[in-house]
């Protein structure tokens, strides 16, 4: 028998990795947590063992709506599909902060070849592959919204897109656009639109991972940088930004005065450029906006009795 066919020995090279190594159970029970995952994370091993890692929210981050907090999980995703699964994410760090991570998650299998759980293994990410959002406001802001202009907007895009490149760090692209935006201007004034503009803005910027990034790109429209978001999880991210939209507007005139938001979204490929990320969101909020309007057509048609 080998020298490394001995527990003690596997489990010591386990601990010996910088890397964090987290195995749990099919009901998502902590059952292992090596040196590495203490050490990104901050949480001792005896603090975690035994606990679901979605209830403590150990592995992902505990911002409301994560979107790794549900079937994304990639816990889930690997002891369902029998696959390897691999995103960037974040952990919630014990001291209360976020640290961006790489993760890859693949299924436990029995002697009978039986799923019986899943292991998950994290490094941290290199902080350049992020550049928090307050580095970009501090340096380069919308004059109305408060948020990062166009221009920082595009330096922005060059850095996340160098991270994938270079790190296969995934990016995900939102689009935003206001519909109407100038006849509310013209019938409530400057100041009802740039109101209803800092609201939209503060939305988004409060609702998004601290290292994404919110800016301003155009008179009626948003632009978002999610870093770390994949193709996988783009969709979720766009839903529950658009039900937070839509229940945004001002008091003016003694009335809540809102705007509908059309919104769409791309994940970057190998392929990729800045302009051709640029210009398939457009098609797609071009597109997405059509699709509004002639909804809102049909609705005041069947109202009038059209």
């Amino acid at each position: 028998m080998s020298a490394f066919d001995e527990f003690d020995v596997c489990r010591n090279i386990l601990e010996s990795l910088l890397t964090g190594v987290c195995v749990v159970d099919m009901q998502k029970k902590i059952v292992y947590w090596s040196d590495g995952a203490e050490r990104i994370t901050g949480h001792l091993r005896h603090q975690v063992i035994g606990r679901s890692c979605v209830q403590e929210a150990l592995l992902h981050c505990q911002q409301s709506g994560c979107e790794f907090c549900n079937e994304e999980c990639p816990l889930t995703r690997a002891m369902k599909t029998a696959r390897s699964v691999e995103a960037a994410g974040f952990l919630h760090h014990k001291s209360g902060y976020e640290v961006p991570v790489r993760i890859r998650a693949v299924p436990v299998h029995n002697p009978h070849g039986s799923i019986i759980g899943a292991v998950e293994t994290f490094d941290e990410l290199e902080q350049s592959d992020f550049q928090p959002r307050e580095k970009v406001l501090a340096s380069c802001v919308d004059d109305v919204t408060g948020v990062a202009s166009r221009a920082q907007m595009n330096s922005h895009m060059r850095d996340a897109l160098a991270a994938f490149t270079g790190r296969n760090v995934a990016f995900s692209v939102l689009r935003f656009r206001l519909e109407g935006l100038e006849r509310f201007r013209a019938a409530f004034g400057s100041d009802a639109a740039s109101s209803l503009l800092r609201v939209i803005a503060h939305s988004l910027a409060s609702d998004l991972w601290r290292t994404d990034i919110v800016g301003r790109w155009a008179t009626d429209e948003f632009l978002v940088i999610l870093n770390g978001c994949n193709g996988e999880s783009l969709p979720a991210v766009r839903e529950r930004l658009r039900r937070m939209l839509a229940n945004d507007a001002i008091e003016w005139w003694g009335e809540r005065r809102s705007l509908r938001v059309s919104i769409a979204g791309t994940t970057a490929t190998a392929a990729d450029t800045i302009e051709s990320i640029l210009d398939h969101t457009r098609k797609l909020v071009d597109h997405a906006s059509e699709c509004l309007n002639d909804t809102t057509a049909a609705g005041k048609n069947e109202s009038s009795g059209s």
